[in-house]
């Protein structure tokens, strides 16, 4: 059995009882875990396992592939505020997405771990931003060691990764006062 503090990052429906829950913890880096009848009521998952929850987990390793048998799931925080606010879910999403093309399985980054444990927090109290999406990009950028002077982090993210996740663009348009995007419209009103 292993033991660990972790972040729910993803949920997939793995059959009609069952979820495969995506974790990126302390001490073990990204993990998948399934847990077995969490979709019924009378789980003992049931109100444990939603995005974003911290929790201690506990799992029992597999033999072979990377499918682990969650056993228990103690929720230390749920940040629920996140899930009343589209914004900050789709900021959340992002970062969490962003994460999950970085990172090998199974390797521990616990700075990465803290950062996101960190953003998380501050859109669950402050909400999303332009200010908190960029902070968040630069200080991956910078922990993944790929920053560089006079670069834009989504620029050194970009060449790492191979892209950034979808959401950012959805981000940028939703998060930005229109001052910082001007429509172009012409003398009727039109849109040129």
């Amino acid at each position: 059995m292993e033991h660990c503090h972790g972040t729910l990052i993803r949920l997939t429906k793995l059959t009609d009882t069952s979820w495969i829950v995506h974790w990126f913890t302390d001490g073990h880096g990204l993990i998948k875990t399934v847990a077995k009848g969490a979709r019924s009521p009378k789980s003992p998952f049931a109100g444990k396992l939603d995005l974003f929850f911290d929790a201690e987990i506990t799992w029992a390793r597999a033999r072979s592939g990377e499918l682990h048998s969650l056993r228990e799931v103690s929720v230390m925080n749920t940040r629920e505020s996140i899930r009343g606010d589209y914004n900050a879910m789709l900021l959340s999403g992002y970062c969490c997405r962003l994460l999950e093309l970085a990172v090998e399985r199974d390797h521990p980054e616990p700075e990465l771990s803290d950062l996101l444990r960190r953003a998380l927090d501050y859109v669950s109290t402050r909400g999303a931003s332009v200010k908190a999406m960029q902070h968040f990009e630069q200080e991956m950028a910078r922990k993944l060691g790929i920053s560089k002077e006079r670069r834009q982090a989504t620029t050194s993210l970009r060449d790492a990764l191979g892209s950034l996740p979808p959401q950012r663009a959805q981000l940028l348009e939703r998060l930005s006062p229109a001052a910082e995007f001007p429509v172009a419209e012409t003398q009727s009103g039109d849109l040129k």
